[in-house]
């Protein structure tokens, strides 16, 4: 979903969540983020998600236990 400015709409429903971490590019041309903060704001987030630009075909959310910086950015594509 390149080019619909998606990664930008998930960092400012992110930091306005107050959530950390970070969203990027996948090769195959989907999104995918590590966010972290309190149970029911990620779950906010996942739900938003669905109302950001571009067509959303799905939403995934796996437990992780990164350890992420305070604040939300773009990182490069992997």
């Amino acid at each position: 979903m390149q080019g619909v400015g998606f990664r930008a709409f998930v960092v400012r429903e992110a930091l306005g969540l107050g959530l950390s971490g970070e969203v990027w590019n996948r090769a195959d041309g989907a999104v995918e983020l590590l966010a972290a903060g309190p149970e029911a704001d990620l779950d906010k987030l996942g739900e938003r998600l669905w109302s950001g630009p571009g067509r959303v075909d799905g939403v995934l959310a796996e437990p992780a236990s990164p350890v992420l910086a305070q604040g939300f950015s773009v990182a490069p594509s992997r």
